[in-house]
């Protein structure tokens, strides 16, 4: 299925103007978020309009009040890559205006990949922050495995995907990727309170800076995403793959075979 054959749900992304600022809000509780091709679509549909409106100079990503995402829909998939925002519509966006992250519950997988591709992150104290691709056979392939080491410390990045076990919103605190812990239920309000208050200042200021900044911090990105692909390509082409997929619909552990 291309990209046009998919059209964006708009039950599975919500946004609201707060003043300058779109909130954007992933909206499958069910499936705790996670990602599959419509919503992949509403995601590149809302930041497209983030993108493409001169009104509206920031951005929050929510997940709501329970949780922020599960990662890519294991099952459905996440659809293809977008024109504009690459996987999800969103890791690969060459943003111009800058992005809060309100993380509540589990930022696992792609969740915490589009935590990563975002500018600030406000966390609920009991938000969840993991890396467990490897528990199903796959490689985290939005971006995480050259973008985790950036905010948080090397060994730190290697332990989260090579374990797949996550870390606590404290942990993250500490280590410099979550700028804020708030009360459960709070982040997204305090990252639309962030988001106002870079909203208020000069926006050509603003996206001069971010620019800046991303051109620096995100330079290794187009070799990053080459050896994102060659890692992906050989873990699709092991029978551990095919096994890992197997393992999560039976709800079973899965039985590698190293091949």
């Amino acid at each position: 299925m291309s990209e046009s054959d998919v059209r964006a749900d708009p039950a599975r992304v919500i946004t609201e103007r707060h003043g300058r600022v779109l909130l954007i809000r992933l909206q499958r509780p069910a499936k705790r978020n996670a990602i599959d091709a419509a919503m992949t679509a509403a995601l590149d549909a809302a930041f497209d309009e983030l993108d493409d409106n001169p009104d509206l100079w920031c951005g929050v990503l929510s997940g709501g009040r329970h949780n922020f995402c599960a990662g890519t829909d294991l099952i459905e998939g996440p659809g293809e890559s977008t024109i504009r925002g690459g996987r999800y519509g969103v890791v690969g966006r060459p943003r111009a205006k800058p992005l809060v992250a309100a993380v509540e519950g589990f930022a696992y997988g792609g969740g915490l990949e589009l935590a990563l591709a975002s500018d600030i992150v406000v966390a609920g104290r009991s938000a969840r922050f993991g890396l467990p691709e490897v528990t199903h056979g796959v490689v985290a392939n939005a971006g995480a495995l050259f973008r985790a080491h950036q905010p948080l410390p090397l060994n730190i990045a290697k332990q989260m995907l090579l374990t797949g076990r996550p870390i606590t919103a404290d942990r993250a605190h500490s280590c410099g990727f979550v700028n804020e812990i708030v009360d459960d239920g709070a982040a997204e309000r305090s990252a639309i309170t962030t988001a106002e208050q870079i909203a208020a200042n000069a926006p050509v200021a603003v996206q001069a800076t971010l620019h800046a900044i991303s051109t620096v911090v995100r330079g290794g990105d187009g070799q990053g995403w080459l050896l994102t692909s060659d890692a992906e390509e050989k873990v699709r082409n092991s029978t551990d793959f095919q096994e890992g997929l197997r393992a999560f619909r039976e709800k079973r552990p899965a039985r590698w075979q190293g091949n």
